[in-house]
């Protein structure tokens, strides 16, 4: 195979638990993943002259060292000995540094992708070791899954069986926010463990939406909005607007509500449209 192409599905955490620091520096989290169906699209063409080339149509990703596909591609070809090159291009559908793991996303369809068009015959266990590698969220796109629970640094990944989609109005405000700032500014308190997850994940089975919705949680929102206030009106803003239950995703910037279907997730864009460029209607993948 000389040629693929591939989607990249974004992400949203419905809850997002940081439970203590680790020795490594990174912390130790319990978080509910949603694939959704916001999506980048990601060529691949196999050149023989051995060279890594990333290209992208979005001005602010870096297409060198810097990139996580760049990253994976030189990974897997310094561990398996691989002699040819490849070509990759980004089509970004996905906001850049949004909370939404487009990069990490990006990074695990090239691991699928270059495992094909190289033909390493990895299985995906592999996969999942060199995933964890790269970063905390790549794991998760490797499963299968619409749903996912995430522990340690959130690349232990159970893939779970919901069959829901939920519907979302998402709002990514044009707000640079860093995870290792958010994760720096954390005043840690000890946890009770992931039993409000596991009633999550429960509700989310058995349909129950509303109670779902209630349930949604993510530690890092008193920093997000202690360096970001504008975000917390923002949430504020989509709680009056006929969702059911609002949060941030991830270390923000982007901001999601949970709606009854498409038509009011739909009707709440036309709103907010108004004042911000990046307002998506989501639903589960």
């Amino acid at each position: 195979m000389s040629f693929l192409v591939l989607s990249s599905p974004a992400k949203l955490n419905l809850f997002l638990e940081v439970q203590n620091k680790r020795p490594d520096g990174y912390h130790n989290i319990v978080t509910l993943f949603e694939r959704i169906d916001l999506k980048d699209e990601i060529s691949f063409r196999a050149v023989e002259n051995g060279h890594i080339r990333v290209v992208c149509d979005h001005p602010d990703v870096p297409t060198g060292p810097k990139n996580l596909v760049y990253k994976v591609a030189l990974l897997l070809k310094e561990k398996f000995g691989v002699t040819q090159g490849v070509e990759i291009r980004i089509n970004k559908r996905i906001p850049v540094a949004a909370g939404l793991a487009g990069g990490s996303s990006n990074a695990a369809t090239a691991l699928l992708g270059l495992n094909r068009i190289w033909g390493l015959g990895l299985k995906k266990a592999q996969l999942v070791l060199l995933a964890r590698r790269i970063g905390s969220d790549v794991a998760f796109f490797l499963y299968d899954t619409s749903w996912g629970l995430g522990t340690e640094r959130g690349d232990k990944i159970q893939a779970l069986n919901i069959k829901k989609k939920l519907w979302h109005i998402l709002v990514v405000p044009k707000i640079k926010m860093y995870s290792w700032k958010v994760y720096g500014g954390l005043k840690l308190q000890l946890t009770k463990g992931n039993d409000d997850a596991n009633i999550l994940v429960r509700n989310l089975k058995k349909g129950n939406i509303l109670a779902a919705s209630r349930l949604l949680k993510n530690d890092l929102e008193r920093e997000i909005f202690r360096l970001s206030p504008n975000l917390e009106k923002l949430k504020k803003k989509l709680k009056l607007l006929k969702t059911i239950g609002v949060m941030a995703s991830g270390s923000g910037p982007a901001v999601f509500g949970v709606t009854t279907g498409k038509k009011e997730a739909e009707a709440i864009k036309a709103v907010l449209s108004k004042r911000f460029d990046q307002v998506f209607v989501v639903k589960t993948l």
